[in-house]
């Protein structure tokens, strides 16, 4: 049963992790372009593309030929998930003691495969602790 659940987890990980991003640069920039996001990934633009037009076949972002690439109502609300839960795992990790770098690092990976009744958990404690 594990074993499905990590599998499941991996499938939706890629997909989070895009639509995180492009809200990111979206916050902070006011546009995602292909380039940010293969240079904040470190991967070509070639496979960003790829993965884009899936995301957009999905319906998660809207993207016109030379444009900035948008968030749809659904790619919004997954993005906001995935950021609420990074943000959970963030804050436990550093109230564990975890230094800021490994608490990140480490947060990217677990906010994926994380149930949500430890999430929940995680969450209580975070706000019973003060970093």
């Amino acid at each position: 049963m594990s074993f499905k659940k990590v599998r499941d987890a991996h499938q939706t990980e890629n997909t989070e992790d895009y639509l995180e991003l492009i809200a990111d640069l979206l916050n902070q920039h006011g546009e995602a372009r292909i380039v940010d996001i293969a240079s904040n990934l470190d991967i070509t633009q070639a496979t960003v593309n790829k993965t884009i037009k899936r995301l957009q076949i999905q319906g998660y972002i809207q993207k016109e030929p030379y444009r900035s690439i948008f968030l749809t109502v659904k790619g919004q609300q997954i993005a906001s998930q995935s950021k609420k839960r990074h943000k959970i795992v963030f804050n436990f990790l550093s109230n564990m003691g975890l230094d800021k770098k490994t608490a990140e690092s480490d947060s990217e990976g677990i906010e994926h495969h994380v149930s949500d009744r430890t999430l929940k958990k995680m969450n209580k404690f975070n706000k019973t602790k003060k970093f």
